[in-house]
């Protein structure tokens, strides 16, 4: 299994036969270096979008159309990407679907989710999580969250041993939340952080993080370095 960062929220996850580009957004992120979009994409299979957002899914439509791969989110966001003639694969909380070989199943989150990228604010139905099951591993992607008592029975039941948190603080848990939920609800041995660097107004160290989860391996990513598992 390869995990690799995009910058911001963005990861490409290789797993088992799928090539997942989870909230892949590219142009116009200030982490991701230009030019390198393809390297990004090589080989991709499916779009995954944890809510619609700009910094998460304007980019969507673009790589989707380009690489002539499904779109996989919430309900809501499909019918809003398949009424621009992209081919979708809509599914709700608590719903599971096969990609490649991967089971991915749609967990909630505690955020919001709209369409901000297109000159008016629409609604893009509700902000999600995934966890990502195949090659032995549990991948828990949270999107775009804080702390919410959904955690308990989702580290219970799935039991995931990788965690790719938001942490940046602002819109999302920060980096003291995020390690506080890490410890209580979850048992990770590796924790790969995101959402968090790209802008001043987020949080620019992980210093406090790696100091609240002692024992677990914390990944401060690299862009488009992969992370092989």
């Amino acid at each position: 299994m390869k995990i690799t960062w995009l910058g911001h929220s963005g990861f490409r996850i290789e797993i088992e036969k799928a090539v997942l580009l989870v909230d892949p957004w590219l142009a116009g992120n200030p982490v991701f270096p230009e030019g390198r979009e393809a390297e990004a994409t090589e080989g991709a299979t499916h779009v995954l979008l944890t809510h619609g957002h700009g910094d998460h899914a304007s980019n969507a439509a673009s790589i989707a159309r380009t690489a002539g791969i499904p779109i996989v989110c919430i309900h809501e966001l499909s019918e809003i990407f398949g009424a621009e003639g992209l081919e979708t694969l809509g599914f709700g909380k608590g719903g599971t679907v096969e990609l490649g070989g991967a089971r991915v199943t749609m967990v909630n989150a505690c955020h919001s989710s709209s369409i901000d990228f297109k000159g008016s604010l629409g609604q893009a139905g509700s902000e999600a999580g995934f966890m990502i099951a195949g090659e032995g591993h549990t991948i828990y992607v949270t999107g775009d969250t804080t702390i919410m008592a959904d955690m308990d029975w989702m580290g219970e039941y799935f039991a995931p041993d990788i965690g790719i948190l938001c942490a940046g603080g602002h819109y999302t848990m920060d980096m003291k939340m995020a390690a506080w939920a890490a410890r209580k609800y979850f048992d990770f041995r590796t924790v790969i952080l995101c959402h968090y660097k790209t802008f001043p107004l987020l949080a620019q160290s992980a210093d406090e993080l790696k100091a609240g989860l002692p024992g677990v391996t914390v990944i401060e990513p690299e862009v488009l370095s992969p992370i092989t598992i």
